[in-house]
């Protein structure tokens, strides 16, 4: 074990240290890293032989989320961490994205990162830290590595631009923005912001990777005090002698399959090719030096003609967009549902409504605890043509989910404005480049559909690059699946017509800077626009009301010192009105009561019930109770549930009464008015007020129509002679 060092650099008005040599002695690398009271544990290791008949770099990032960091025991049966949740998913993959590009691509010695949180104070987020730890760890590694990497987040907040906001204020912020970048450029850009301008988010990209520099000369400084020697980057290059016997081969044909317009014609023509040459070769020469040959010219000719002729293989020119069209409604009995096609990309979403109770609970070291808006995504193997297991959704669904989610949180309506739980399903139905941005475009038409009121249509669109070894570059505008591949960049932007709501920046490159960033934005706001206006065209607002196979919603307020009596003891009350009324009630602690039921009749009841036993007694008022009870002097009138009042004998009646009993009995119910509440709080009525009042009344309001306003037998006065 080495010594045990510590290195420490201000960032954001916090102290970031970085410790290693204390702990996890046996890994390849290990650091911990601390911001404030949040601490993670990187650790990387390498297998000792390189793995055989693998053509892709082993890498490996996990992210453990121990609840113990917060000070919290896990849910559920056995009370123990379990599969990841989804933030530690997404965590996985930003830790990934920007490290990746930076290994050798020769390589293939497996290579595992795991960051584990240790501590997490709930104020600084543990995610980008993961990403400084598996940069440091594979600095003092013996990995070949092009960094160090380093991450921040940057939030707008009244106009300013924080450097790692909390996660308190992360909630008010208009902008949260994760940058990563190495010394010359940035590798990594994620967000979610609430319809941002292109300007702001390139000032927020380039404050971020400023911030990253202190960050990534203390790595520097980790690394030459602790670091070992790296070992020897492996070199595969393409055989000479392979190209110049397949180029005659090829000649023309490349170019005829790749002018395909149909992704599995394409495909299929580039297959055939591939086996013609492997038939023709593979005496002569290895299976995968054919193979690799035959990939570098597909991509020479796919880029080529891109940066020298501005020709794309579809025919389109650099900043057209595929052709669209949308249609909504096509699932009869779903509460909203949606289908956007752009070129072969084509996704089915779907909308559901539930009440408040349905929210997903939350079991991790945020500080939220449900979340009510949720998109899943799915990727079944019938959208590129293929024969796969179908099982639970990986990394790359739960990611695709994340950002159109992410995407359209901004618009949603607030909660108490339109208090349901929204669950939007995106069924990936055909594949060929930027099923994620269709995605959110479909979810915006089907939350439409839905007759959710949002504040504006989403579209989003990816963004593709290809640069030149003489430093020309080309961006390209709605991206295919073969561009992507043989491409430099993934750029995914999603928003409104006003802005920005959702950024991904991939790269293979060993970063990209600003002035490309700056006119991918430019370019994507274009074809934003374009794409919105297709949609307007289909719906242009939400529906005027919800679904009618939609849970119908109502929200009361009631004074919170009355939940009490709403719930009941142990449930009993809420448990009765629900039994009886057939609604969900979901009661927060400040008074808010939210209704749902299937029709309006239930929730009306299940409204005057409520109201019922919240309702406090108000002097003067009139209320039809009850007789509860019979006593010598009186009656005991129930006028709200749990609220008796007592009339006296003399306010029985407007004429002398000689028995309770000959006007009332127990079951009876009467109208009474409220006469006064003493300093005990007991309450007396008088039904002969009522009677008064009446007598006031039109002519046609006389004692006579006391039946119909009493529902009880009506009783005759004594005969005088009777007194």
């Amino acid at each position: 074990m080495i010594e045990s060092q510590s290195f420490e650099c201000d960032v954001g008005g916090r102290r970031l240290i970085i410790d290693t040599g204390k702990l996890a002695g046996q890994a390849s690398g290990a650091v911990a890293v601390r911001y404030g009271d949040t601490m993670v544990l990187v650790t990387v290791c390498i297998r000792s032989e390189p793995r055989e008949g693998i053509d892709f770099l082993p890498l490996t990032v996990d992210y453990e989320e121990r609840l113990y960091a917060a000070g919290k025991i896990p849910g559920g049966f056995i009370r123990r961490e379990g599969r990841p949740t989804q933030e530690a998913i997404l965590a996985c993959r930003l830790t990934d994205r920007p490290l990746r590009p930076l290994l050798p691509k020769a390589w293939r010695q497996d290579i595992q990162l795991i960051a584990t949180v240790l501590s997490a104070d709930q104020e600084n987020a543990p995610d980008i830290l993961a990403v400084i730890g598996s940069s440091a760890a594979l600095s003092i590694s013996e990995v070949p590595f092009g960094g160090p990497v380093s991450a921040v987040h940057v939030g707008y907040i009244d106009g300013e631009l924080v450097l790692n906001p909390t996660l308190i204020q992360l909630e008010s912020s208009q902008l949260n923005l994760v940058v990563a970048s190495i010394k010359q450029a940035i590798v990594m850009v994620e967000a979610g912001a609430r319809e941002v301008s292109e300007d702001t988010v390139i000032q927020a990209i380039e404050f971020g990777h400023k911030a990253n520099q202190d960050i990534i000369e203390l790595q520097e400084q980790l690394q030459k005090a602790c670091g070992k020697t790296k070992k020897e980057v492996p070199i595969i290059e393409i055989n000479p002698e392979v190209l110049s016997a397949i180029s005659p081969m090829v000649n023309g044909r490349l170019t005829e399959a790749l002018s395909q317009s149909e992704k599995l014609q394409r495909e299929e023509g580039l297959r055939r090719l591939e086996k013609e040459l492997i038939a023709s070769l593979g005496e002569s020469f290895p299976e995968q030096d054919i193979v690799s040959a035959f990939g570098a010219m597909v991509r020479d000719e796919i880029r080529t003609n891109i940066l020298d002729k501005g020709k794309r293989i579809d025919g389109r020119s650099l900043t057209d967009v595929r052709s669209i069209s949308c249609e909504i409604g096509l699932l009869p009995r779903t509460h909203g549902s949606a289908l956007f096609t752009r070129g072969q990309t084509q996704v089915l979403t779907i909308t559901t409504l539930g009440s408040i109770n349905m929210e997903q609970q939350l079991d991790g070291l945020g500080i939220e605890e449900t979340k009510r808006f949720i998109h899943h995504y799915n990727f079944p193997p019938f959208s590129s043509g293929e024969v796969s297991r179908i099982g639970t959704p990986g990394r790359r669904e739960i990611g695709h989910g994340a950002l159109v989610e992410r995407a359209i949180t901004p618009v949603l309506p607030k909660d108490e404005d339109f208090p349901y739980t929204i669950r939007l399903v995106s069924e990936v139905l055909s594949s060929s480049g930027s099923t994620s941005m269709a995605s959110t475009c479909a979810s915006s038409l089907s939350l439409m559909d839905a007759g959710i009121p949002i504040k504006a249509a989403v579209a989003g669109v990816a963004m593709g690059l290809v640069s030149g070894d003489k430093g020309d570059y080309a961006v390209l505008t709605d991206i295919q699946g073969i561009e992507d591949a043989y491409g430099d960049m993934d750029f995914k932007v999603a928003g409104t017509d006003k802005g920005i709501t959702a950024l991904q920046l991939d790269t293979k490159l060993k970063g990209i800077n600003p002035e490309i960033l700056l006119k991918t934005l430019d370019q994507a706001r274009e074809a934003r626009l374009l794409i919105l206006e297709k949609m307007g065209q289909t719906i242009s607002s939400n529906r005027p009301e919800v679904s009618p196979y939609a849970p119908r919603m109502y929200k009361i307020m009631i004074n919170p010192d009355k939940i009490g009596s709403v719930i009941g003891t142990g449930g009993k009350t809420i448990r009765a009105i629900t039994a009886e009324t057939e609604v969900t009630i979901d009661i927060d602690n400040d008074g808010t009561v939210i209704i749902g039921s299937p029709n309006e009749k239930s929730a009306r009841r299940a409204i005057e019930i409520i109201e019922s036993l919240t309702k406090e007694v108000e002097v003067g008022s009139i209320y039809t109770g009850k007789a509860t009870r019979l006593l010598d002097f009186g009656a005991m009138v129930e006028i709200l549930p749990g609220k008796e009042g007592l009339v006296h004998i003399s306010e029985l009646a407007d004429y002398r009464v000689p028995k309770v009993e000959d006007v009332i009995k127990v079951g009876d119910e009467v109208m009474v008015k409220v006469i006064s509440i003493d300093n005990l709080g007991r309450i007396n009525l008088s039904r002969r007020a009522v009677f008064e009042k009446l007598s006031q009344m039109p002519e046609a309001k006389t004692k006579d129509s006391l039946a119909v306003d009493y529902p009880f037998k009506k009783r005759q006065a004594p005969s005088p002679r009777n007194r």
